[in-house]
């Protein structure tokens, strides 16, 4: 049954154009093609990144952050209280005005002291200037390296200046050394972005992130199986091509450096929005459908690069929106997708001190003076 079934899923039709097949990719003659197996190297390569990120951050990109001048700001901390805590920990942290106004009753707070509590409480929890500063560093340096890796990869492939020839001898293409460890480091890094995904930072596009990450494995993969790896290459070059600029941006915005940020975003947007990225649906959506009738595989494989194209667009339209913002030179750029930390004040009361009294234990003790005879 397992086996009839494993036959089925992995059935020549389903994955290749007609009369092309599994039995395609076998070695022969010398001439070496991609397998299954191989994607089993991407876990130690992906667990050998997870090593070298917390040494990179620790031994370069902490001074590289005292040398640009990083410094976070001094958070106010909220006080103890277990009523408002348990409420932040298992309801919301955006408490209604509803649940504010009871939660004031409860502590013996007024309602501005229990806002504010509730925001110095998020404050904490929000990642430091310093922890985003060295993620940025780590990821500016693997997306320039495997740029610029990528681009001595293919900049001698008849394939990267002519795109119709990504299916020439398709799929009886010979894998060539650089094209399995591209692949291999390319697709152990994204690996690696899953598995660290609970300690990273985590911004407002946090769901629009994972998605991109699954998909961009999964094309990845899926594309080293069925040996579009000449596809596969052109658009991981293109994938990484303005990622280092975006990386270098926010480092610099950490640092504080507004000009050098702003110029550096304005060539980043520039790069990430002209991106050629219909030349690459052309050669991969378009172009075969002259060349093969459709199969599973076709659609598949163009269905996750799609999804990679309204990402795209979606993260354009943040990009427009933060290129228009500083447009008049007022402010610096500001990642759209960052939450931003909510200013509080030293000398600001908190629910220490609530609005009757003082505190002892907790409570509030009310000073009650009877009246003389």
């Amino acid at each position: 049954m397992l086996s009839r079934l494993n036959e089925l899923i992995w059935a020549d039709w389903i994955w290749f154009p007609d009369g092309y097949g599994w039995d395609d990719l076998k070695d022969h003659d010398g001439k070496v093609f991609p397998k299954t197996r191989d994607l089993w190297a991407v876990l130690p390569v992906a667990l050998c990144f997870i090593i070298i990120r917390q040494i990179f951050e620790q031994t370069i990109a902490l001074p590289l952050a005292t040398l640009l001048g990083v410094r976070d700001k001094h958070r106010v901390c909220a006080s103890p209280n277990p009523v408002l805590e348990s409420h932040f920990c298992s309801k919301s942290k955006h408490p209604t005005q509803g649940s504010i106004e009871s939660l004031s009753k409860q502590t013996g707070c007024s309602v501005r002291q229990v806002q504010r509590w509730f925001r110095r409480r998020r404050n904490e929890d929000r990642p430091s200037k310093l922890k985003k500063f060295q993620e940025a560093s780590w990821r500016f340096t693997f997306y320039l390296l495997a740029f610029f890796a990528g681009l001595a990869v293919l900049v001698n492939k008849p394939w990267f200046h002519d795109v119709k020839l990504v299916w020439e001898n398709f799929p009886k293409m010979p894998l060539l050394t650089s094209q399995y460890w591209y692949y291999m480091i390319e697709l152990g890094f994204y690996v690696s972005l899953i598995f660290s995904v609970a300690s990273d930072v985590k911004r407002k596009d946090f769901k629009e992130q994972i998605v991109h990450h699954v998909a961009t494995i999964l094309l990845i993969s899926f594309s080293w199986l069925v040996n579009y790896i000449r596809a596969g290459t052109l658009i991981m070059l293109v994938h990484d091509a303005s990622d280092y600029l975006m990386e270098s941006a926010k480092m610099f915005n950490y640092a504080g450096w507004k000009k050098t940020c702003n110029f550096i975003f304005t060539v980043f947007a520039a790069v990430f929005i002209i991106t050629p990225w219909m030349m690459i649906i052309y050669a991969t959506g378009v172009y075969p459908l002259s060349l093969y009738p459709t199969f599973f595989g076709f659609y598949f494989f163009n269905g996750l690069l799609v999804v990679l194209l309204i990402l795209h667009i979606f993260w354009t339209g943040l990009i427009l929106r933060m290129v228009i913002k500083f447009l008049p030179g007022n402010g610096i750029v500001e990642d759209e997708r960052s939450d931003k930390e909510e200013t509080e004040s030293d000398d600001e009361d908190d629910c220490s001190k609530p609005k009757n009294g003082h505190v002892q234990n907790g409570h509030s003790v009310l000073h009650n003076h009877k009246k003389r005879d």
